[in-house]
C-alpha cells in the first residue's frame, strides 16, 4: 500500500527536536518558527511534557468516556483558570475541525436554527460543517455544499448588519477567527467583534470564536478574541492545546444545557491526551508564556516593519504575517534551504511565523538577520 498523495511534502526528514531546534537525518540543524501549523506551543520535547506523557502512559493511556477519567476535570479546572473563563464548561475531542464541528452543532441544537454566518478567507477545518463554513471551494466537496452557510466580507460591519436584518431569526451562529491564519494573518477589528456580540444577543444567535490556530496564548491573550473585550458563547481549541498530541475542545458558556448523548466522541478526553494538555497549561502558567508571546511578538513586529521591501506586517503576539511583493515570493523557500529556518505561508506571498510561545529575543534576532540576508540577496 502507498500513501494517498494529498500533501506537497518538503523533502526533509526531521528525526530529532528540542525547543525551537530540529535536526534532519543527516544531522543538519534547523530553526523551527512554524511549529507544524502553530501546534508546538511550549517547544518540542519539553522535559515536563515528555515526563507527564510518559508517566501517564505507564499507568493507562486510554479508556472511553464510559468511565470516570479524573484528569479531565483537572484539565477543565486549569483551563478555566488560565483562560479566565472559570464558569465555562469543557467538551473534549481530537482536532480543530472536530471542535468547530461540535461548536456549530451545539449552536444549532441550542437555537433550533440552521443558518451560519462565516467570512471571506475563513478556514475552520475539513470535516462536514467545518469545511462548509470554510471559504475555499477547492476543498468543499459537492456533499458539503449547503445554502445554510452565508459568507460575508471579513470586517464588513454594514454587510453583517444587513445579513442579520435579512436572516436574523434563521441564524444559528456566527463563526469567526480572531486572527485568520490560512487567510493571511488578518485580524478581526474590535468594532467588528463587538458588533457580532451585539447582534448575536439581539437575535438570539450564538457567537463562536474559532481559536484553533489563533488561541491558546499565541497572541498574548489566551483567546485571541479577548482583545475586543467581549465574550464569545463558544471557543474552539486544538493545535497548541497538546503541543503535538492530538486533542481539541470547546469551551462552552453557562447559557448552554448539557444532556446525555448531545455530543460524543470515542477518543476525545482520553488519559494520554489530557496529560499532554495539562502539562502544556502547567508550562504556559509557570513560564508566563502569554506575556512572553506578547513581548517577543511585539519586538518582531516592530523590527519587521523597518524593512522597506515588506508591504505589510500583520498579526499580534507570535502569530505574524509578513506580506511581500511577488518578486520576493522566493524568500520563504530560501529561508528554509539557505538559512535552515522553517516558516509557513499564506498564498500568494505571505510568510507566516507561528513559533513556540517560549522563543526568546535572541531567536527573533536570528530570524531577523536571516530575513535581511534574503531580502538583500
Amino acid at each position: 500500500m502507498e500513501l494517498f498523495n494529498v500533501y506537497p511534502v518538503t523533502p526533509i526528514n526531521i528525526v530529532k527536536a528540542q525547543g525551537s531546534t530540529v535536526w534532519d537525518e543527516q544531522g543538519t540543524e534547523y530553526l523551527d518558527l512554524y511549529g507544524g501549523h502553530a501546534v508546538i506551543s511550549i517547544g518540542h520535547t519539553h522535559p515536563h511534557y515528555v515526563k507527564s506523557i510518559t508517566d501517564q502512559l505507564n499507568k493507562i493511556g486510554f479508556y472511553s468516556n464510559s468511565i470516570l477519567i479524573p484528569i479531565q476535570q483537572q484539565l477543565a479546572k486549569q483551563l478555566g483558570e488560565v483562560s479566565g473563563k472559570p464558569d465555562y464548561t469543557l467538551f473534549l475531542c481530537n482536532s480543530g475541525a472536530e471542535a468547530n464541528e461540535n461548536a456549530l452543532k451545539l449552536a444549532s441544537f441550542h437555537t433550533g436554527r440552521k443558518k451560519v454566518i462565516a467570512f471571506s478567507k475563513s478556514f475552520h477545518g475539513r470535516t462536514s460543517l467545518a469545511v462548509a463554513a470554510t471559504d475555499n471551494p477547492a476543498i468543499v466537496a459537492p456533499i458539503n455544499e449547503t445554502d445554510n452557510v452565508v459568507f460575508l466580507p471579513f470586517n464588513d460591519e454594514e454587510a453583517l448588519e444587513k445579513a442579520f436584518k435579512e436572516y436574523g431569526d434563521e441564524i444559528s451562529s456566527v463563526i469567526i477567527e480572531g486572527i485568520q491564519g490560512v487567510g493571511g494573518i488578518r485580524e478581526a477589528s474590535v468594532p467588528f467583534l463587538k458588533l457580532i456580540r451585539s447582534l448575536c444577543d439581539q437575535y438570539g444567535s450564538v457567537f463562536i470564536a474559532d481559536s484553533v490556530q489563533c488561541g491558546y496564548g499565541r497572541t498574548g491573550s489566551f483567546f485571541s478574541h479577548d482583545y475586543a473585550g467581549v465574550d464569545a458563547d463558544i471557543y474552539s481549541m486544538a493545535k497548541g492545546m497538546g503541543n503535538g498530541f492530538p486533542i481539541g475542545g470547546i469551551a462552552i458558556s453557562p447559557k448552554f444545557k448539557a444532556s446525555f448523548g448531545l455530543l460524543g466522541t470515542t477518543f476525545g478526553g482520553n488519559h494520554l491526551a489530557c496529560a499532554a494538555a495539562v502539562s502544556v497549561l502547567d508550562i504556559i502558567k509557570q513560564d508566563n508564556l502569554m506575556e512572553n508571546a506578547a513581548q517577543v511578538g511585539s519586538y518582531l513586529i516592530e523590527e519587521l516593519k523597518k524593512f522597506d521591501q515588506v508591504l505589510e506586517v500583520r498579526g499580534r503576539g507570535l502569530m505574524i504575517g509578513i506580506e511581500l511583493p511577488a518578486e520576493l515570493g522566493h524568500v520563504k523557500k530560501d529561508l528554509l534551504l539557505k538559512n535552515r529556518i522553517f516558516t509557513g505561508e499564506a498564498k500568494p506571498n505571505v510568510i507566516r511565523l507561528l513559533p513556540a510561545l517560549n522563543i526568546t529575543n535572541k531567536i527573533a534576532d536570528q530570524f531577523l538577520t536571516a530575513f535581511e540576508e534574503r531580502l538583500k540577496a
